[in-house]
């Protein structure tokens, strides 16, 4: 599939194209039953994510949504359903010639940072190459959105990112750190996406990790953001959202995978 339509959202890939709140105070003031003079209360492990274990089978709880590629309502969406593998119920991710994301919108004072989800891959993209535009496929992601302040991105970031915040209308996050599994590249290589470097890709599985079978992970999203973006940022910005997502549109392959819960907490 040609990847030339994706070039002029290549900022918005940065945000894995998701739709969050106008910014993170708004969020906060628009939800019923805060007012505005109120401060906001913190968001807690419990309440930040919703689970996918509790949830009925079919589309996925409140607050995830389902955000397609910006510009392009004809590429097919990933799709995400709430489905029961065995005794639980996870969310089952497949991809076909597609692109989506469900994301998950924080709020500004949410404190966990250590990220806890599993996951299992069933069926991976043969022809992804994550090294160029034409392969930048995963079949399973798991991605963190930070609010990084405008000053710290050079000039061309800087003012990409002003516009595609113009024009989508959405508080699109500076810094985007994707977890993903990759038959090609080593467990732990670390590398931008093709697109933009505002997205960086951590390799957590590999064709060393077997298909068909959960795998668990815990991550230091503060540790991780500094390893990333440390050369623009000493400090480690507010979250804005959790993202899961899969896609095939540019190998024109398919995928599936499996997702139990996500959830953040202090330690």
């Amino acid at each position: 599939m040609q990847t030339l339509d994706r070039e002029p959202f290549a900022i918005f890939v940065i945000a894995t194209s998701v739709t969050l709140a106008r910014a993170s105070a708004v969020f906060f003031i628009c939800l019923p039953g805060i007012a505005m003079a109120e401060e906001v209360p913190v968001t807690t492990a419990a309440t930040a994510l919703h689970a996918f274990s509790g949830a009925a089978e079919g589309p996925p709880p409140s607050p995830w949504r389902v955000v397609g590629l910006p510009g392009n309502a004809k590429k097919p969406l990933t799709q995400f359903d709430i489905v029961q593998l065995g005794a639980e119920r996870v969310l089952r991710v497949h991809a076909d010639h597609s692109y989506a994301n469900l994301t998950h919108a924080l709020g500004p004072h949410t404190t966990g940072h250590i990220l806890h989800w599993r996951w299992r891959l069933d069926q991976p993209i043969a022809s992804a190459d994550l090294h160029t535009k034409g392969g930048d496929d995963t079949p399973i992601k798991v991605c963190a959105l930070f609010d990084l302040p405008l000053d710290h991105l050079g000039f061309v970031d800087r003012n990409l990112l002003r516009l595609a915040r113009s024009a989508s209308g959405e508080h699109l996050p500076g810094a985007t750190l994707c977890y993903v599994w990759d038959q090609k590249l080593a467990t732990g290589t670390e590398l931008p996406n093709a697109f933009t470097k505002r997205m960086r890709y951590l390799v957590l599985d590999s064709a060393n990790s077997p298909l068909h079978q959960w795998v668990s992970h815990a991550r230091d999203l503060h540790a991780d953001f500094l390893q990333s973006f440390g050369t623009e940022s000493s400090t480690v910005p507010p979250l804005l959202a959790i993202v899961v997502g899969a896609d095939a549109d540019n190998t024109g392959e398919s995928s599936l995978a499996y997702v139990g819960d996500v959830s953040l907490v202090e330690q």
